[in-house]
Parts: C-alpha cells; sequence; structure tokens
C-alpha cells in the first residue's frame, strides 16, 4: 500500500531555526508521536523505531534514515527511510521532501511531500482509514513543532537554565518511556471514522 502525503503549514518562528529544526532529524523524531531515534550511524545516516498499537494488534518497525539530501542554500532536504517489521513480515518505506521559506508575516511556511510504502498489519485497516490516520499523525506533529519552535528564547534558556540546576539528572529523564512513548491509534482511528462519516454527510447534503 503506498500513502502520499503533501502538507504545508506556517510557524511563527525565524526561518533559519525552523531550517535546521526540519533538517535535524534528532529535533524532528521528538515531534513524532511514537518514533524514537536509536542511534546516529554516522553522518546523516540514522537508526531508529516506530510503535504502533491498534487495540490488541501491536506493529514495531525498526529501521534506518538516511538524509540523501541538504541544500542549505534552497533549504530544501530529502530524507529516505526503510524499515521491517519486528515479528513480524511487514516493512516500511518512506520518501521525504521537506522545504522552508519566509512567509509575509516574519515567520516561515514549511512544505512536506512523502510517499510511505507499506506493508504487513496496519494494511488490514484498508487505505481510507491509514490515509485518514495519517493526516492526523500529521497534524499532532504540526502542533508539537509549532511548540518547541515557537517557544521564545527567554524561555528556552530559562528551561536550560533549570536543567543545569537539577542534580545529576540522566540524558533520558525528560524522555518517556517505550510505553508513553508508543503510538496509541485507536483514538486516532475514531477520529478519522468521525472524519469519514461527516465527509458523507455532507455530500450527501
Amino acid at each position: 500500500m503506498s500513502i502520499v502525503i503533501n502538507e504545508s503549514f506556517s510557524v511563527n518562528a525565524p526561518i533559519d531555526r525552523v531550517w535546521h529544526f526540519l533538517s535535524t532529524p534528532q529535533e524532528v523524531v521528538q515531534c513524532i508521536p511514537g518514533a524514537e531515534l536509536t542511534e546516529v550511524l554516522g553522518e546523516r545516516h540514522y537508526a531508529g523505531r516506530v510503535k504502533v498499537k491498534v487495540g490488541p494488534v501491536t506493529a514495531a518497525y525498526a529501521g534506518k534514515a538516511t538524509l540523501a539530501e541538504v541544500d542549505d542554500a534552497a533549504r530544501r532536504m530529502t530524507l529516505l527511510g526503510e524499515g521491517r517489521e519486528t515479528g513480524g513480515s511487514g516493512s516500511a518505506k518512506l520518501t521525504m521532501h521537506g522545504s522552508v521559506a519566509p512567509n509575509a508575516n516574519g515567520g516561515s511556511d514549511v512544505r512536506v511531500d512523502a510517499t510511505i510504502d507499506i506493508a504487513g498489519k496496519v494494511m488490514q485497516f484498508g487505505r481510507g482509514l491509514v490515509e485518514s490516520v495519517s493526516a492526523q499523525l500529521f497534524k499532532q506533529f504540526v502542533e508539537q513543532a509549532r511548540k518547541q519552535l515557537e517557544t521564545t528564547r527567554s524561555e528556552a534558556e530559562q528551561r536550560t537554565g533549570n536543567e543545569e540546576q537539577a542534580p545529576s539528572a540522566s540524558p533520558d529523564a525528560a524522555t518517556a518511556t517505550p510505553r508513553e512513548r508508543e503510538l496509541r491509534v485507536l483514538p486516532l482511528l475514531w477520529r478519522a471514522l468521525i472524519d469519514r462519516l461527516r465527509r458523507i454527510f455532507v455530500r450527501r447534503r
């Protein structure tokens, strides 16, 4: 099953800061529900995993991602990812193109175009629901990205200062446990189903 994502959103933050965020997987992954960066394999090469739970069904993927293209001048990047289903025969492949441009309000416009090819347990939910859930996930990503990018410098510095004063906190102290980071798709499926029913009702009217 191939899923195509063409989305854009605006952020009230300087373009340089937004571009650095988009081209830094360590920052982006913090805004993706259920995703985790497990290892930096080399320059622009990363290992990670994502876990999806729908009721009693759990699908976990582990794989690698590569920043195949990073054009700082044009502020465009291409990310390639490939993973295998843990404990299953499924697979997932990702090709994502991202770009950042300044807007008239002094902020930044972000464009994301991606193609995801998936096989395995997730396919049993059908294309319609998978596409709807993908749209809901992107909304969650945008919400988290805005929270991170639109934080003022003073707030960021204050938070950093508080972290420095904290007694011997481990680097993973603020990181959610695997169970907490696990992507619970059931509420997303319900929301996606409501959206589909609403669109059908509007068309019939």
